[in-house]
């Protein structure tokens, strides 16, 4: 079981994810979506692909690319396209 939470509200919850580099990634359906806004930003790793990024908004707070995910990962990433992980302080509870 695994929950992203910020500002006290869930961003997402899953018995189901994918732990990758210390980080967990959400299965898309088990996303609060209320709580994402698509970002401009982007970055590249060199074995999993182009990620892009959410901004976590909650009241009205903002939380510049909290969340990123890979819509087109490379092969070696192929487990993880469309999940989303967080970080800048949403905590990831397991």
């Amino acid at each position: 079981m695994a929950k992203a939470i910020w500002r006290d509200k869930v961003l997402a919850d899953s018995e189901r994810f994918e732990l990758v580099e210390g980080n967990v990634y959400f299965p898309p359906d088990t996303l609060n979506r209320a709580y994402l806004k698509s970002s401009a930003t982007t970055t590249v790793c060199p074995w999993k692909g182009m990620a892009h990024y959410f901004t976590v908004v909650v009241d009205g707070q903002e939380n510049a690319d909290a969340a990123w995910y890979y819509p087109a990962p490379k092969p070696a990433a192929a487990a993880i396209k469309d999940h989303v992980a967080f970080w800048h302080g949403v905590k990831v509870e397991r």
